[in-house]
């Protein structure tokens, strides 16, 4: 199969560097998509120094503190309200508790149960945060999901129950929006981190749930879809901006999908659990006419779909062509900005491309 793809965009580059993404970091990552890239990306964050479990309640000071001094606890956090109670550092460490509110603990958000409580997970802070201890007892080692029907809440309105979603319908736990994003970030990460050891935790106590037994896709259908979800309907914050650098001072390794959002589009989809393959004579050209993409190319199969995500991995816009020989979309109506178009025919996953709108 053969494409030529003229598009016709006035070019425009605009670049956002996050402060404190080190000169040349993802240099290597750059060009690449799919599998390729997750594994360009698992070779520049790789090796970090691994910390102490003990070491944790001091980092937590500097990776998950809020202005006011206090924990910033995302499982009892209320933004832009009051929450039920705050924590003060040290002196409100587990322990024991009865209920919430008693102290902080050391939350595996990745439970450690799934990596066999191995080493360097157990202490990776990138999957770690300090949350209420009875919150996160009630949470245990359930997968993250969407609760219609909560058998407890907390008081800020994080849930546990049976999942809503397709494909999945066991106990799981549900954080509140506010902090969706951060999460799914957080298991992108550990994803991609341990690539190299990730397909043989699905039979640890409770990974099945969630995994598929790769090192490539990682996810189950229903996990990835959700994931891609909260990614997309919570996107980066000034918080997570701040604590993947905090982190990195302490770690020497980063959260490239916290750095670049757009990676999780690059590399997963939703759409299909298909492998990407590499797509020969897939190229743009600039054109300065009047917002059409001209598609041609024999296609046999059934049906064909042109997607064009934004930078932050958010579906934006598809156009489905079944049975083209030649055809042309108009664009025009889409913004200017970075999007990320993919080209995908049936039982095939090609690769997608950067363009620009102008």
């Amino acid at each position: 199969m053969k494409l030529n793809i003229l598009a016709s965009f006035l070019l425009f580059f605009n670049v956002v560097i996050f402060a404190q993404i080190p000169t040349g970091y993802y240099n290597n990552a750059d060009g690449k998509s799919g599998y390729e890239l997750k594994t360009a990306l698992y070779n520049i964050i790789k090796g970090h120094t691994q910390q102490s479990y003990t070491s944790l309640w001091t980092h937590f000071k500097t990776t998950d503190k809020k202005s006011n001094g206090t924990v910033w606890d995302m499982y009892s956090d209320v933004p832009g309200g009051t929450p039920a109670y705050v924590y003060i550092f040290v002196e409100d460490q587990c322990g024991n508790y009865s209920g919430e509110g008693s102290c902080y603990n050391r939350e595996h958000s990745w439970p450690k149960s799934w990596f066999d409580d191995g080493y360097p997970m157990y202490t990776d802070l990138f999957h770690l945060y300090p949350t209420d201890g009875y919150t996160n007892g009630k949470r245990g080692n359930y997968p993250f999901g969407e609760v219609d029907s909560p058998t407890w809440t907390s008081t800020n309105g994080s849930k546990l129950g049976n999942n809503s979603t397709d494909g999945y319908s066991s106990l799981v736990f549900e954080p509140i929006d506010e902090y969706k994003g951060d999460f799914a970030r957080s298991y992108f990460y550990m994803a991609t981190r341990y690539e190299n050891v990730i397909s043989s935790w699905v039979n640890n106590t409770g990974a099945s749930q969630i995994l598929d037994g790769s090192n490539e896709k990682v996810f189950k259908d229903w996990q990835l879809q959700l994931l891609f979800k909260w990614h997309n309907n919570d996107p980066v914050s000034d918080k997570e901006i701040n604590r993947n650098n905090d982190v990195y001072g302490i770690q020497n390794n980063r959260n490239p999908f916290i750095d670049h959002p757009e990676y999780v589009a690059l590399i997963w989809t939703t759409e299909t659990s298909v492998k990407n393959n590499s797509l020969e004579d897939f190229n743009l050209y600039p054109n300065p006419s009047n917002g059409i993409i001209t598609i041609t190319g024999n296609f046999n199969d059934s049906e064909n779909i042109l997607s064009f995500y934004n930078n932050l991995g958010q579906l934006v816009y598809r156009i489905n062509k079944p049975n083209f020989t030649q055809s042309q979309v108009n664009i025009s109506h889409l913004s200017k900005g970075v999007y990320y178009l993919k080209i995908k025919a049936k039982n095939k996953q090609f690769t997608t491309k950067k363009v620009i709108l102008h």
